[in-house]
């Protein structure tokens, strides 16, 4: 850049324009030399010694207690508000057997895969513990009224009977748990 094109004035017109003043010439030499002596000149070296005298060294790393800002997250609705806006109300015509078969379908899959395949050479007590553990949404599920119900699913021609204090539990938690092999019966 050229000197000279540094130090031209700016004309009246747009001094008014950009609402600036023109100062006066060796005001604002002073000030360019002081700003560019302030920038471009290397700072003396300073002795080592002489500083470690005068301060603490930290060799060890210390956070700052800078409290972390945790972002909300949004609170879902409450059972009340679940109610109010019946979200859990489905319309009749969306209560139909025939649009629950396909789900069905997918659960027999489902169980079929955990049970490696339902072979006929499958042990009875092995298959009969994975499906203890296995979830039941969308299974075709056939109740025997007694004292204590009794559960029959049927998937392929192989039928299983599952007593009603197997399912006191949800799905997750029977997933965690052991039961005995031996079938007792509390009726």
């Amino acid at each position: 850049m050229d000197e000279a094109a540094v130090d031209t004035h700016i004309p009246r017109d747009l001094e008014k324009v950009l609402g600036v003043k023109t100062q006066i010439r060796s005001k604002a030499q002073a000030f360019t030399q002081a700003f560019l002596k302030r920038n471009t000149e290397p700072e003396p070296q300073k002795d080592a010694k002489g500083l470690l005298s005068h301060k603490a060294v930290i060799l060890e790393y210390s956070r700052s207690n800078k409290k972390t800002l945790h972002k909300k997250r949004p609170k879902g609705l409450n059972a009340q508000q679940k109610r109010e806006i019946k979200i859990f109300h489905i319309k009749s015509e969306h209560q139909r057997y025939e649009l629950f078969l396909p789900l069905h379908d997918l659960w027999k899959q489902y169980i079929i895969d955990l049970c490696n395949g339902l072979k006929p050479t499958s042990s009875p007590h092995s298959v009969q513990q994975k499906l203890l553990k296995a979830d039941f949404h969308g299974a075709i599920i056939t109740v025997i009224p007694k004292r204590n119900s009794v559960f029959q699913v049927e998937i392929n021609g192989f039928i299983s009977f599952i007593y009603g204090n197997k399912f006191e539990q949800r799905a997750s938690e029977r997933s965690a748990k052991k039961f005995k092999i031996c079938g007792s019966i509390d009726l």
